[in-house]
């Protein structure tokens, strides 16, 4: 597919050109953000020299020793994997409902799962707010609610990515297992969910970097410190005398982001090389 792509670049080069210039404009930003988290100094706009001073150097202010920075990172964190280990799930189990759903509420399901995914975030977040302040009184805001809150946004995401696996694995190999003797359910354990392992492993990873990216929803539901996110502490910590600190906290996890997008991206790949060897040998023995 690169190989494609480069050659179709190769092609036209105003394109390519286009396309070159709009990556490196895009990585700018980031890159300038990831140097000054290794400045020496205390200033955000010019570098003086390398060091490791904002990451564990300094022993009050660095990310490392600074508990305002570290209780963030935990709540990031732990909010992420709450996150993934429960919007998984719901949305495996979601996506086959909807895919064995017939008639015409099957089609307004599959709609308003969308809906937390084309949704502006600062409204869900304004949303998911008055929700549980007057609604839902009794939930508690803070974590519970941030986690409910993240939750909802990122099922959208579980299941349009194990849909898309659904479409392609097809439903000829529970028919063969339960034309041997199966069960529904040995069926499903034994036929079904392993083929789904590449789309529920991306899903994983891709709730956990959305998760761990949230601003808005995280703002909202938010308490105060104590339940303050990386996202939020970056934002309320620019608005006042910031260091580099701060730069080196997003580059960390940036770092997260990328390893966890990175393995969603692998393993999506290996899934449509899966599922185009599949369709080759169908089409041989047919």
């Amino acid at each position: 597919m690169i190989r494609s792509v480069r050659r179709r670049l190769g092609q036209a080069p105003a394109l390519a050109t286009l396309t070159w210039l709009y990556i490196l404009w895009s990585l700018l930003p980031v890159l300038i953000a990831v140097r000054i988290s290794f400045n020496s100094g205390r200033s955000r706009s010019s570098f003086q020299s390398p060091s490791w001073r904002w990451y564990w150097g300094d022993p009050t202010a660095s990310i490392w020793h600074d508990d305002s920075f570290r209780t963030a990172m935990a709540n990031t964190l732990q909010l992420a994997a709450l996150c993934m280990l429960i919007a998984t799930p719901l949305g495996v189990a979601m996506a086959i409902g909807l895919n064995r759903w017939r008639g015409r509420a099957a089609n307004a399901s599959n709609g308003l799962m969308l809906v937390p995914i084309v949704t502006p975030e600062i409204v869900f977040g304004v949303a998911l707010f008055l929700v549980f302040t007057q609604v839902y009184s009794g939930v508690p805001r803070g974590m519970t609610s941030q986690l409910i809150g993240h939750v909802t946004f990122t099922l959208s995401f579980v299941v349009v990515i194990v849909r898309s696996r659904l479409a392609a694995i097809g439903t000829q190999f529970e028919e063969a297992a339960r034309d041997l003797g199966a069960t529904r359910l040995q069926a499903l354990r034994l036929v079904l969910l392993p083929q789904l392992g590449p789309a529920i492993f991306a899903s994983l990873m891709v709730t956990f970097a959305t998760s761990v990216d949230d601003f808005v929803v995280s703002s909202f539901l938010s308490t105060g410190a104590g339940t303050e996110t990386v996202p939020i502490k970056i934002y309320s910590g620019s608005r006042t005398g910031s260091t580099p600190a701060l730069n080196a906290l997003a580059t960390v996890m940036l770092l997260v982001t990328l390893l966890a997008v990175s393995a969603a991206a692998l393993v999506m790949r290996r899934l449509r090389r899966n599922s185009a060897d599949a369709g080759g040998v169908a089409s041989i023995s047919v």
